[in-house]
């Protein structure tokens, strides 16, 4: 169990890069395991959900390599495919929710997979259903432990359909697209998700020989192929924490510059942004944002309160609600935080209360942020991080706050955010780790 010791009001100035991609990542790195080819993938961020799926990786006899600092290549040539089915496998497996997305590949590959009940964050129901439909559609059979929590998945051979998703999961949709991509015939998936991560995921597919049409689109189009080849890929740059450094510089009004964003994949996240009042400029792979004193949260034309709202891409990530909830409080002005996907992403505002924001929980979905702006600095506080995304948006209350505070449970955060406090230090914060036996 490890702790971070905060001591807020500390201003940030300079530059800061954000990491690859942890949702990529994610999907990029099962993908490997669709051809017994080597691939090398570049900017793999160094979080404790990508060196779980990577150990997970060896223990099944992939061929890892770490070429350098964010630099990886993997071999599936010799993969023990019987692993899947021990104890040790079903263990580590769970505690790794993004190991649900080595079903697809799995399932595509060998014709087998298994489906522990996985861990992750505790935010709420996070369904399966449109994996395992998405599979069923493709040809699968399921049988269902409900002793051991895990459900094993067959096929003979998938085959390639028409389906329509009930829910655009990006998951799921990296799942389905990984299964079909070596099924016979053509698999069209309307309601795709079209984020740009399963953008990238399609692209890497298609160096690797894939067939993967509409791109971009909700109307995804995977005409089967006999094998994959290898191929290099690089990973985005952490939309996610470019939002989070955002926020960052507003709550203890600060000057940085954010570096090598990938402006162009952003979406709405910079505009969002801009709505709480926050003044950022955007020049080719930089955004820049300027020291500010005070941030006004715009209103609708009516007049009414400003709601923001998650939505599937291209509207707001869900990711990034809980760090524009904390900025709000600092604000001038009141916003409808409105977390749609998940229902127990808000509760963590009780500790934000007790730091002094004002702030309405209305029901699991919705909270309303009355911002004080400088006229109540928020105060120093322990707490307890409960998720990777309501984590990074307590560290970000306690840089500003005043006095010194200690979030405990930081593993989570370690989850998402690669050595955070370092990069954060050198920037000007003020965060040290303690390591507890």
């Amino acid at each position: 169990m490890s702790s971070f010791i905060i001591e807020g009001s500390h201003k940030l100035s300079g530059d800061i890069y954000p990491q690859g991609a942890k949702n990529e990542a994610l999907q990029v790195l099962c993908a490997t395991l669709l051809t017994p080819e080597k691939i090398e993938i570049r900017n793999v961020p160094d979080i404790l959900d990508i060196r779980n799926l990577i150990l997970l990786f060896r223990e099944m006899g992939v061929k890892t390599e770490r070429l350098s600092n964010d630099s990886y290549s993997f071999q599936a040539d010799e993969i023990d495919i019987n692993y899947i089915y021990t104890e040790e496998y079903a263990r580590r497996a769970a505690s790794l929710r993004g190991s649900v997305l080595m079903v697809g590949p799995l399932l595509g590959r060998f014709g087998k997979a298994v489906l522990p009940q996985t861990g992750g964050d505790k935010i709420g129901r996070r369904r399966l259903d449109t994996h395992l439909t998405g599979f069923q559609a493709l040809g699968a059979d399921f049988n269902h432990s409900v002793q051991h929590h895990i459900c094993e998945i067959t096929a003979s051979k998938l085959q390639g359909r028409y389906m329509l998703l009930d829910e655009a999961s990006v998951t799921g949709t990296a799942n389905i697209i990984m299964a079909a991509v070596l099924a016979k015939g053509i698999t069209t998936i309307y309601n795709a998700a079209c984020e740009p991560y399963i953008q990238q995921l399609s692209e890497m597919l298609n160096g690797m020989g894939a067939k993967i049409q509409g791109i971009g689109s909700n109307l995804l189009t995977v005409e089967g192929v006999e094998a994959l080849h290898g191929v290099r890929h690089t990973i985005l740059p952490d939309m996610i924490e470019v939002g989070s450094f955002i926020g960052m510089a507003a709550m203890t009004g600060s000057e940085i510059t954010i570096k090598n964003t990938a402006c162009e994949k952003l979406g709405i996240i910079p505009e969002s942004f801009r709505r709480l009042g926050i003044k950022l400029e955007k020049k080719e792979d930089t955004i820049y944002i300027p020291a500010q004193d005070r941030y006004q949260i715009e209103t609708f034309m009516d007049g009414s309160i400003m709601t923001v709202a998650d939505a599937p891409w291209p509207g707001l990530t869900p990711d990034l609600l809980s760090v524009m909830l904390v900025v709000a409080t600092q604000a001038e002005g009141s916003v409808l935080i409105h977390q749609k996907m998940f229902e127990s992403r808000l509760f963590f505002v009780d500790k934000l209360i007790d730091m002094g924001a004002q702030i309405i929980l209305c029901d699991p979905h919705r909270a309303t942020v009355i911002g004080l702006g400088n006229r109540q600095q928020l105060r120093c506080a322990n707490m307890v991080s409960p998720d990777i995304r309501a984590g990074i948006a307590l560290l970000i209350a306690a840089m500003s706050a005043k006095g010194t505070s200690r979030i405990d449970n930081i593993e989570q955060i370690d989850r998402g955010y690669q050595r955070i406090d370092e990069r954060l230090n050198r920037i000007g914060a003020c965060i040290s780790r303690q390591d507890l036996c």
